[in-house]
């Protein structure tokens, strides 16, 4: 005997309503094209959950794909039987033996029986299952507070699913359920988990980086396209729109005050950024910004920098501290790329004071020596695209469109 099948949970998606159907279809697609590299496996479901027919794959493996599926609650390695009392009283044994070694331990028996067919009743079939369990198993006892394993018998239609293992995954909303946005991603710390955090709550994102040689080189370029690959473990394949910024960064420190010069360039960006989104029929902007942290992210640069777009701009992080930021980029596995000494655009020419409160106002008058509406043009005419691919070596990942 062994795990032939996983058995996926969800939680949040059970609150749909007459949408669910709609959730439950993308996470199904979602969770085919992560097992992508284990082509025998198959997935199906049934009201309130689904299922992996592992077929023979490594279930550790798949198991570490299934984690990085937003729309996962959880899961469990499943032990399939029939509808028999026989066979359910010798794979909960098997399941019990699987995840209690040796020793003095505890466990707990839940059977759920969904269909009403069978002719024992749930709590009779707790008696049986833990009487059967404990007879073969001397060294274990009840605990019904707080067990070391908590043994579960699903009763469904077609099968018993029998589980000893809860396996936390990543939650939130199936990716592509909640419609597109343009990830500003500098290659720091911040906008990567800003991204990941987007993901979670079910958008598919397009990134878009601002690159301004010769002041930013092409290992800043290629840590940026690294930050990508990392994000598309849990989003899929994901378009990269990299926007040479020199002209227009090389304009604004020539025409534009010192302490208004952060100011007007993410204005800049702003617009570009909203012109992707028109282009690639996003919904809205997500950055990396949290209230306060730097001068160009108090409420009044916010204020002064948003004006200039009128599709929302989304901030998964603006209530997080700096800390709380590191661990979830350690925990995604965008830290040790985030802190490469390859500095971004936002470093250059930056004055040794920034305005922490700069006047929207004075930013348009500034602004107006410019020709905003050309600039913006030119620079998207000019933008480099290229798709990162999902579970492609690093080397061999990116597939330049245009």
């Amino acid at each position: 005997m062994n795990y032939e099948h996983i058995l996926i949970r969800y939680a949040e998606l059970s609150l749909k309503g007459k949408n669910r159907k709609f959730f439950e279809q993308k996470l199904q697609s979602n969770i085919r094209e992560a097992l992508k590299p284990f082509p025998a496996v198959k997935t199906s479901k049934s009201f309130g959950r689904m299922f992996v027919q592992l077929n023979g794959e490594d279930e550790e493996k798949v198991s570490d794909r299934l984690k990085n599926v937003f729309g996962i609650h959880s899961f469990s390695p499943a032990v399939k039987v029939p509808l028999e009392k026989e066979a359910i009283c010798e794979g909960a044994l098997w399941a019990a033996k699987d995840a209690l070694p040796e020793g003095n331990r505890t466990f707990k028996v839940s059977v759920r029986r969904t269909n009403k067919d069978f002719p024992i009743g749930s709590q009779e079939m707790n008696q049986i299952v833990g009487g059967h369990v404990l007879r073969n198993m001397n060294h274990l006892s009840v605990d019904l507070h707080h067990p070391d394993v908590h043994l579960k018998v699903e009763i469904r239609q077609e099968a018993a699913y029998i589980t000893c293992k809860v396996i936390k995954a990543s939650g939130g909303l199936p990716v592509g359920t909640s419609g597109k946005v343009m990830l500003m991603l500098s290659g720091g710390i911040d906008s990567p988990v800003a991204g990941y955090l987007a993901l979670k709550r079910g958008v598919t994102i397009e990134a878009v980086h601002f690159h301004s040689p010769p002041f930013t080189n092409e290992r800043a370029k290629q840590k940026v396209e690294d930050l990508v690959k990392v994000l598309t473990k849990f989003g899929g394949n994901m378009n990269l729109h990299i926007v040479p910024f020199t002209d227009v960064q090389t304009a604004i420190h020539k025409q534009v005050p010192d302490n208004y010069e952060m100011t007007v360039m993410r204005r800049f960006m702003l617009r570009i950024t909203e012109k992707l989104a028109e282009i690639n029929q996003a919904k809205g902007i997500v950055n990396g910004e949290s209230l306060g942290q730097v001068a160009s992210q108090t409420l009044e640069s916010m204020y002064a920098i948003n004006e200039v777009t009128s599709i929302p701009v989304l901030r998964p992080l603006i209530t997080m501290d700096k800390l709380e930021v590191i661990d979830v980029a350690r925990a995604i596995g965008t830290y040790d790329i985030s802190i490469l000494p390859y500095e971004d655009c936002c470093t250059i020419f930056l004055p040794s004071e920034s305005k922490t409160k700069p006047n929207h106002l004075k930013a348009q008058r500034y602004e107006s020596f410019l020709d905003i509406e050309k600039m913006v043009d030119q620079t998207v005419e000019r933008m480099e695209t290229m798709k990162i691919h999902e579970g492609i070596d690093e080397n061999k990942g990116f597939e330049k469109l245009f």
